[in-house]
């Protein structure tokens, strides 16, 4: 993603962008870097479209595209969503998008963007690449986000602790759009030279310091029931800020993966990061829940979050509020 955005230059812009993938956050860089540069400002109100695909069908959109623009060098035409242009699936659309591909008109830059990955494989896709860029954006694995998050920060003049990223990591997820929303919010407070340390997650993306998921989970790790239950405690009067949904998935993500450990022969901290593609810093919090949790124990537990995940969605729940579901289900894993 870095290549593409610093190969988008004023004089280098080419002429067609693909760009689809799971991972929206690099998409709307690219489209925000090229609109900053692609038109004049004084050119943007003739020359520049932004379209949306449930609004075109392929012949309007090739339309557009074929237009010269009005006393400018260039115009810009940029499609969201893409995937959703009418008739996009049927072969005889999918020939003129390549024809166009193929042949596109120099005075236009049209940029694609699909909100789902696309088929690279299929003719009309692969034109684009001939004259234009064609990228699938994956989204990142959750080994990779400590490694994103610490260049995001690198890339801002920052630099930031590897605990801090963890509970960045673990209070927001794997969402880059939040993720950098909340380092952008925590940049602007932080002085000149200093860093970013895990005090100051704590007090500028509003989680509490003592009494969060990452300080849930790592109670459980260490089976501290005091601490957990009053975790749990604090969650069940700050429901809002605590919501079960998120925590049952930051717990059954954890604990699914120190069940494989167990079936691993190489418990070394790199081992166990490389098995479950984590940053080796993370690692030794996985191999410690798996000397405090047998395997047959562990299999327990995940059943009990799987029952905790369907009585949140109400499914026989009778009663049970949000907090009743946590403090029974964290009862089960230390007990």
């Amino acid at each position: 993603m870095s290549e593409i955005l610093k190969s988008i230059k004023k004089d280098s812009i080419k002429p067609l962008y693909f760009l689809h993938g799971e991972e929206q956050f690099h998409i709307e860089q690219i489209v925000e870097k090229i609109q900053s540069l692609a038109i004049p400002a004084h050119e943007k109100g003739f020359n520049e479209f932004v379209l949306f695909g449930k609004d075109l069908n392929v012949g309007a959109l090739l339309n557009y595209a074929r237009r010269f623009p009005m006393m400018a060098e260039k115009q810009l035409i940029v499609v969201k969503d893409a995937n959703q242009i009418q008739g996009i699936d049927l072969k005889e659309n999918q020939k003129l998008m390549e024809d166009y591909a193929l042949n596109p008109l120099s005075s236009t830059i049209l940029v694609l963007s699909f909100s789902n990955a696309q088929d690279e494989r299929k003719t009309w896709v692969k034109a684009f690449t001939k004259k234009g860029v064609l990228q699938n954006f994956k989204k990142l694995y959750d080994n990779q986000l400590p490694e994103f998050v610490a260049a995001y920060c690198h890339g801002r003049g920052v630099k930031i602790s590897m605990k801090a990223i963890q509970l960045l990591i673990e209070h927001i997820g794997n969402d880059l759009k939040r993720l950098t929303g909340e380092l952008e919010k925590v940049i602007l407070n932080v002085k000149l030279g200093d860093g970013i340390d895990a005090d100051v997650i704590q007090k500028y993306v509003g989680i509490s310091k003592e009494y969060n998921v990452f300080e849930l989970q790592k109670a459980l790790i260490q089976r501290d029931v005091v601490k957990a239950n009053q975790i749990i405690i604090y969650f069940g009067n700050n429901p809002k800020d605590n919501p079960i949904q998120p925590i049952l998935i930051i717990l059954y993500n954890f604990f699914s993966k120190v069940l494989l450990i167990h079936g691993s022969n190489d418990k070394s901290e790199s081992g166990v990061a490389a098995l479950l593609k984590v940053n080796s810093f993370f690692a030794k919090d996985y191999l410690a829940a798996a000397r405090n949790y047998s395997l047959s124990k562990l299999a327990f537990v995940i059943h009990c979050i799987k029952i905790a995940d369907l009585k949140s969605k109400g499914v026989e729940a009778g009663e049970e509020k949000e907090n009743d579901i946590l403090q029974k289900l964290v009862f089960e894993i230390l007990h």
